[in-house]
Protein backbone atom coordinates (compact mmCIF):
# COMPACT_ATOMS: atom_id res chain seq x y z
CA UNK A 1 0.00 0.00 0.00
CA UNK A 2 1.17 3.34 -1.48
CA UNK A 3 1.67 6.28 0.93
CA UNK A 4 -0.51 9.23 1.71
CA UNK A 5 1.02 11.67 -0.82
CA UNK A 6 2.10 14.30 1.99
CA UNK A 7 1.79 18.26 0.36
CA UNK A 8 5.45 19.62 -0.25
CA UNK A 9 4.48 23.53 -1.18
CA UNK A 10 5.81 25.99 1.10
CA UNK A 11 2.86 28.42 0.36
CA UNK A 12 0.22 28.92 -2.05
CA UNK A 13 -1.68 32.30 -3.48
CA UNK A 14 -5.13 32.32 -4.31
CA UNK A 15 -7.18 35.37 -5.64
CA UNK A 16 -9.37 37.14 -8.38
CA UNK A 17 -7.69 37.70 -11.84
CA UNK A 18 -5.72 40.84 -11.77
CA UNK A 19 -4.66 40.23 -7.85
CA UNK A 20 -1.35 39.75 -8.76
CA UNK A 21 -0.53 35.98 -7.94
CA UNK A 22 1.89 35.50 -10.07
CA UNK A 23 3.73 38.87 -9.79
CA UNK A 24 3.94 38.38 -6.05
CA UNK A 25 4.32 34.78 -6.14
CA UNK A 26 7.67 35.54 -8.31
CA UNK A 27 8.73 38.00 -5.46
CA UNK A 28 7.52 35.63 -2.46
CA UNK A 29 9.30 33.06 -4.21
CA UNK A 30 12.77 35.04 -4.32
CA UNK A 31 12.61 36.13 -1.19
CA UNK A 32 11.92 32.44 0.14
CA UNK A 33 15.06 30.98 -1.90
CA UNK A 34 12.54 28.67 -3.90
CA UNK A 35 10.72 29.05 -6.79
CA UNK A 36 7.25 29.82 -8.38
CA UNK A 37 4.70 27.29 -10.09
CA UNK A 38 1.31 28.60 -11.84
CA UNK A 39 -1.13 25.78 -12.40
CA UNK A 40 -2.23 27.93 -15.07
CA UNK A 41 0.70 27.33 -16.66
CA UNK A 42 0.71 23.78 -15.60
CA UNK A 43 -2.51 23.59 -17.41
CA UNK A 44 -1.66 25.18 -20.58
CA UNK A 45 1.52 22.81 -20.98
CA UNK A 46 -0.29 19.53 -20.26
CA UNK A 47 -2.74 20.71 -22.60
CA UNK A 48 -0.33 22.13 -25.80
CA UNK A 49 -2.86 25.27 -25.81
CA UNK A 50 -4.02 28.62 -24.05
CA UNK A 51 -6.78 28.64 -21.25
CA UNK A 52 -8.91 30.73 -23.39
CA UNK A 53 -8.44 27.89 -26.50
CA UNK A 54 -9.33 25.12 -24.03
CA UNK A 55 -12.76 27.16 -22.98
CA UNK A 56 -13.62 27.86 -26.43
CA UNK A 57 -12.80 24.59 -27.39
CA UNK A 58 -13.80 21.97 -24.59
CA UNK A 59 -15.64 23.94 -22.25
CA UNK A 60 -15.12 25.56 -19.04
CA UNK A 61 -15.82 22.21 -17.51
CA UNK A 62 -13.03 20.32 -18.93
CA UNK A 63 -10.45 23.14 -17.81
CA UNK A 64 -11.93 22.88 -13.87
CA UNK A 65 -10.80 19.57 -14.31
CA UNK A 66 -7.34 19.81 -15.94
CA UNK A 67 -6.99 22.45 -13.00
CA UNK A 68 -7.91 20.39 -10.60
CA UNK A 69 -5.63 17.74 -11.55
CA UNK A 70 -2.61 20.54 -11.64
CA UNK A 71 -3.21 21.96 -8.57
CA UNK A 72 -2.87 18.45 -7.14
CA UNK A 73 -0.12 17.80 -8.82
CA UNK A 74 2.01 21.07 -7.69
CA UNK A 75 0.85 20.40 -3.83
CA UNK A 76 2.34 17.40 -3.44
CA UNK A 77 5.61 17.76 -6.19
CA UNK A 78 6.37 21.33 -5.59
CA UNK A 79 8.25 22.73 -2.51
CA UNK A 80 8.03 26.37 -3.34
CA UNK A 81 5.39 29.07 -3.86
CA UNK A 82 2.31 28.00 -6.06
CA UNK A 83 -0.32 30.51 -7.62
CA UNK A 84 -3.52 29.04 -8.36
CA UNK A 85 -5.74 30.12 -11.15
CA UNK A 86 -8.73 32.32 -9.70
CA UNK A 87 -11.51 29.68 -10.16
CA UNK A 88 -9.47 26.83 -8.74
CA UNK A 89 -11.03 27.62 -5.40
CA UNK A 90 -14.37 26.43 -6.80
CA UNK A 91 -13.71 22.94 -6.39
CA UNK A 92 -14.45 21.52 -3.21
CA UNK A 93 -11.74 18.71 -3.53
CA UNK A 94 -9.04 21.59 -4.38
CA UNK A 95 -10.54 23.32 -1.57
CA UNK A 96 -9.41 20.28 1.04
CA UNK A 97 -6.39 19.71 -0.64
CA UNK A 98 -5.71 23.21 0.17
CA UNK A 99 -6.43 22.54 4.35
CA UNK A 100 -2.88 20.83 4.16
CA UNK A 101 -0.70 24.02 2.93
CA UNK A 102 -0.40 27.78 4.17
CA UNK A 103 -2.80 29.68 1.82
CA UNK A 104 -2.86 33.56 1.72
CA UNK A 105 -5.35 35.08 -0.36
CA UNK A 106 -4.45 38.27 -2.66
CA UNK A 107 -7.74 40.31 -2.51
CA UNK A 108 -7.67 43.56 -4.87
CA UNK A 109 -11.07 45.68 -5.70
CA UNK A 110 -12.72 45.58 -9.40
CA UNK A 111 -11.02 49.15 -10.15
CA UNK A 112 -7.57 47.79 -9.25
CA UNK A 113 -8.25 44.26 -10.99
CA UNK A 114 -9.33 45.08 -14.02
CA UNK A 115 -6.48 47.40 -15.63
CA UNK A 116 -4.64 45.39 -14.61
CA UNK A 117 -6.25 42.37 -16.67
CA UNK A 118 -6.97 43.99 -19.61
CA UNK A 119 -10.52 43.20 -21.29
CA UNK A 120 -8.81 40.47 -23.85
CA UNK A 121 -9.90 36.98 -24.91
CA UNK A 122 -6.85 36.14 -22.33
CA UNK A 123 -9.61 35.73 -19.55
CA UNK A 124 -12.12 33.99 -20.81
CA UNK A 125 -14.82 34.42 -17.79
CA UNK A 126 -14.28 38.27 -18.27
CA UNK A 127 -14.84 38.39 -22.14
CA UNK A 128 -18.45 39.69 -21.89
CA UNK A 129 -18.92 42.54 -19.37
CA UNK A 130 -16.22 42.61 -17.44
CA UNK A 131 -17.20 44.36 -14.68
CA UNK A 132 -20.71 42.74 -14.27
CA UNK A 133 -18.81 39.23 -14.48
CA UNK A 134 -15.62 40.33 -12.00
CA UNK A 135 -18.71 41.22 -9.64
CA UNK A 136 -20.42 38.22 -9.82
CA UNK A 137 -17.30 35.83 -9.94
CA UNK A 138 -16.22 37.65 -6.54
CA UNK A 139 -19.32 37.77 -4.74
CA UNK A 140 -19.21 33.36 -5.53
CA UNK A 141 -15.96 33.16 -4.87
CA UNK A 142 -14.63 35.55 -1.99
CA UNK A 143 -16.22 33.49 1.15
CA UNK A 144 -13.93 30.24 -1.20
CA UNK A 145 -11.19 32.44 -0.71
CA UNK A 146 -11.75 33.26 2.72
CA UNK A 147 -12.87 29.38 3.78
CA UNK A 148 -8.78 28.14 2.92
CA UNK A 149 -6.50 31.04 3.71
CA UNK A 150 -4.63 31.69 6.83
CA UNK A 151 -3.48 35.23 5.37
CA UNK A 152 -5.43 38.00 3.61
CA UNK A 153 -3.56 40.61 1.79
CA UNK A 154 -4.69 43.41 -0.16
CA UNK A 155 -2.82 43.67 -2.96
CA UNK A 156 -5.05 47.38 -3.87
CA UNK A 157 -2.08 49.86 -2.68
CA UNK A 158 0.40 47.84 -1.05
CA UNK A 159 3.48 47.75 -3.39
CA UNK A 160 4.38 43.84 -4.76
CA UNK A 161 7.82 43.95 -2.40
CA UNK A 162 5.22 44.74 0.88
CA UNK A 163 2.96 42.31 -0.13
CA UNK A 164 5.45 39.62 -0.50
CA UNK A 165 7.39 40.66 3.17
CA UNK A 166 4.22 40.59 4.62
CA UNK A 167 3.49 36.79 3.33
CA UNK A 168 7.20 35.49 4.27
CA UNK A 169 6.85 37.42 7.83
CA UNK A 170 3.69 35.90 8.44
CA UNK A 171 5.48 32.64 7.56
CA UNK A 172 8.46 33.20 9.41
CA UNK A 173 6.32 34.16 12.82
CA UNK A 174 4.64 30.55 12.20
CA UNK A 175 1.27 32.75 11.68
CA UNK A 176 0.66 31.58 8.45
CA UNK A 177 0.05 27.66 9.18
CA UNK A 178 -2.11 24.88 7.07
CA UNK A 179 -5.84 25.26 7.90
CA UNK A 180 -7.35 22.82 10.63
CA UNK A 181 -9.10 19.48 9.59
CA UNK A 182 -6.35 18.68 6.67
Amino acid sequence: MSEPTVPRARVVLVGPPGAGKTTVGHELARMLGVTLRDTDEDVERLEGRTISDIFIEDGEAHFRVREHEAVLRALAEHDGVVALGGGAVEHPATRTALRAVPVAYLDVSMAKALPRVGLSGARPLLVDSPRRRWMSLMEARRPLYEEVAGLVVSTDTEPVPRVATLIAEALERGELLPREGA
